[in-house]
């Protein structure tokens, strides 16, 4: 059980409740200040003040005064309006973490929300009930307002949800599990939607993947130089420690250990004086991506214990502030940089692909086919990396750099942190490919160079990989043999092969 107190959920436990479906809960602490916040909200409609998304309408409707016995039904109004998402729904994952952070958000005590809101979404979180929540729709400032209403539209029971792998309406399933749906009160529905939740699950669920996928980069990539019979040289921990950033120097460090007692790695001068680019500078590159990726790590366990929503309620201080915490710039921002950070993985490791195949380049079989010409082996799987690459290159495009105003040009500026986010995971699904695409050439190649003058590590990890995908003797549907590659990559415990 991991207990939310609003301030100190890191990734490696959103990473066990996400993925892993840890229960849940919250501190009694945080719920203690969760209810003087939402004393502070009765006191403000006993006295009849006007604060913005209490008693008002929202973004350019904010200085329109709705009357004490309209409040509860402007929360309904406003949750059925702002679900406005379109297309596919997001998948478990994103939307395990929307429930989340959305929580661990109001835990901080400044939304003055009722404990009960917090209640429902750890009930739906812990029974694995999941609102059905389109993916697009969300500009991403005045939070994920789209998304987070087809979240709380689930909560009072209208809406759909996927629930043990059905697609059904919210009310059924509230129903079976004998939850009543949630009355919403004055600023409950706005608390709900104003944040950045939608942007920082999806962050959050391609961050964790893009972890992953940057440790394997170096494994993939050491078969790749046992393959291409590489000069270890470049990985000498002068070289790295001469510029002196340390991922790249530990990116070298992981090359060395993995390829360690290879029988097929070179020196300088030995077979050639240098290696290309794709394969000498492998620490440089991987290790710049690493870099990239800690700093959105930084960002994203920030905005996981972030007050996002508006206005803020200081009941300390008796003080009311509307701001702007829903501005997912900071997010978005993250978001392309971690974009560019994976395709560039995806990047170098194309060029690798081609190193292997390409006869003008290696003195192995054209195309690592075992009879060129009748059989064209793996050319179109280089095809295919290239697409992906290309296609990364489009979206990785930054999304923070465009603006369209809304509501009236009340908000004039917005972050598209969303659009980032949902591209830097779809980066991150091509990159995953790129690489199967690179195990599967630099196995086939290193049977012809000799299994058995691997390195133990590299051996080990082509033993394994042989078990998903095995040894091409004639062409094949490649396809089915990079998605089972594909999977086999993401799931499989690279700790365990040191």
């Amino acid at each position: 059980m991991i207990i939310l107190d609003g301030n100190h959920l890191n990734l490696e436990q959103a990473k066990k409740i996400i993925f892993d479906h840890e229960k849940v809960s919250a501190s009694e602490m945080s719920l203690e200040k969760v209810i003087e916040s939402r004393n502070a909200v009765e006191k403000i409609l006993q006295e009849g003040r006007t604060i913005y998304g209490i008693n008002t309408g929202f973004g350019k409707l904010s200085e329109v005064r709705i009357g004490e016995k309209d409040t509860e039904q402007l929360q309904v109004n406003l949750i059925r309006s702002h679900a406005c998402g379109v297309g596919n729904p997001f998948p478990e994952t994103v939307v395990r973490g929307m429930l989340l952070f959305r929580a661990n958000a109001l835990l901080k005590g400044y939304s003055g929300v009722r404990p009960e809101i917090i209640h429902y979404l750890l009930e739906f979180l812990n029974r694995g009930i999941h609102p059905v929540i389109p993916e697009q729709g969300s500009l991403g400032a005045s939070g994920d307002l789209a998304p987070l209403s087809h979240l709380a539209l689930a909560l009072i029971g209208e809406g759909e949800v996927f629930y043990r792998g059905e697609r059904l309406p919210a009310v059924v399933v509230l129903e079976r599990e004998g939850i009543n749906p949630l009355t919403l009160k004055a600023k409950e529905g706005l608390a709900l939607i104003n944040g950045t939740q939608a942007m920082t699950a999806v962050g959050v669920v391609s961050l964790l993947e893009a972890q992953k996928l940057a440790n394997m980069s170096d494994w993939i990539a050491s078969l790749t130089l046992e393959a291409l019979q590489g000069i270890i040289d470049a990985f000498d921990e002068r070289i790295h420690l001469a510029r002196g950033f340390q991922e790249q120097t530990e990116t070298a460090s992981s090359i060395r250990k993995i390829l360690e007692g290879s029988r097929l790695i070179t020196r300088q001068g030995q077979l050639r004086v240098q290696d290309a680019y794709s394969l000498r500078c492998i620490p440089q590159v991987h290790g710049a991506s690493k870099k990239a990726i800690h700093y959105v790590a930084g960002v994203l366990e920030t905005e996981m214990n972030a007050a996002t929503d508006n206005p803020l309620i200081f009941y300390e201080d008796d003080e009311y502030l509307s701001g702007g915490n829903f501005h997912g710039q900071p997010v978005a921002l993250a978001m392309d940089f971690l974009k560019i950070a994976v395709s560039e993985l995806a990047n170098i490791s194309e060029r690798r692909v081609e190193r292997l195949v390409n006869p003008q380049l290696n003195d192995l079989p054209p195309f690592l086919s075992s009879e060129p010409g009748l059989q064209s082996g793996a050319m179109i799987m280089q095809y295919t990396a290239a697409s992906l690459v290309s296609e990364n290159k489009v979206l990785a495009h930054p999304a923070s750099v465009d603006s369209i105003p809304s509501s009236g040009n009340q908000e004039d500026h917005v972050s598209m942190g969303t659009i980032a986010a949902r591209n830097a995971l779809q980066i991150v699904q091509n990159t995953w490919r790129v690489l199967a695409i690179e195990m599967i050439c630099a196995m086939q190649a290193l049977e012809y160079r000799g299994i058995e003058n691997m390195a133990t590590r590299t051996k080990k990890l082509y033993e394994e990989g042989r078990k998903v995908i095995p040894t091409i003797h004639q062409d094949r549907v490649f396809s089915y043999d990079i998605e089972k590659m594909t999977r086999w990559l993401k799931e499989v415990p690279v700790e365990k092969l040191v």
